[in-house]
């Protein structure tokens, strides 16, 4: 599928300003990061961790942040049920979890089965203190469950015939957020 043929929504300037927010909100909820913890949920949510963390080290010179991965597949409520077969990422948490804030970050939040699966796949790790999830788009409209973003980038209503891909520069040569039609048309 081309790029051509999405509809961009944020460009590299508007996704900044956003992610700038976030991290600004991330240090006024935990300060010095003693007591919390970043996990980006792989693959999308491993870009998004860090460029938030990178963000937070260079505005407000917090430099001991913790930043885990985690990977979800085999907690999936999906998982064995599909004709394809999944392809895992690694799990890299090298610290304790438990009795601190774990801040889940995902690139889009849609059904929030996802999330469901990290919270599972988490409870490996110990038992933390609180758990957030900071989603860089909330697709609102399409739960499954009942799972919110404590922080947002931006909410977007689409309909499920709708697909958002969220590029970065690290891996698809642009910062950007683009809408389509499942089929590829234009929206």
């Amino acid at each position: 599928m081309s790029v051509l043929n999405n509809k961009k929504i944020l460009d590299a300037s508007k996704l900044s300003l956003i992610l700038n927010r976030l991290a600004s909100q991330l240090f006024e909820n935990h300060n010095d990061f003693s007591e919390a913890v970043l996990i980006g949920i792989q693959p999308r949510g491993k870009i998004l961790s860090k460029k938030i963390k990178e963000l937070i080290i260079k505005n407000y010179g917090i430099d001991d942040i913790k930043l885990g991965f985690l990977d979800v597949t085999f907690f999936r409520d999906d998982f064995g049920r599909k004709n394809k077969i999944l392809s895992a990422n690694k799990t890299s948490i090298d610290f304790i979890v438990e009795n601190k804030t774990v801040i889940l970050i995902d690139d889009v939040l849609y059904t929030g089965r996802s999330i469901r699966a990290a919270l599972t796949a988490l409870q490996s790790f110990g038992r933390p203190n609180k758990v957030e999830l900071l989603s860089l788009i909330d697709r609102r409209f399409s739960r499954h469950l009942p799972i919110q973003p404590d922080y947002c980038g931006i909410q977007v209503d689409s309909i499920n015939n709708q697909r958002l891909t969220v590029k970065w520069n690290e891996i698809d040569g642009e910062d950007a957020v683009y809408i389509y039609k499942k089929n590829g048309k234009k929206t």
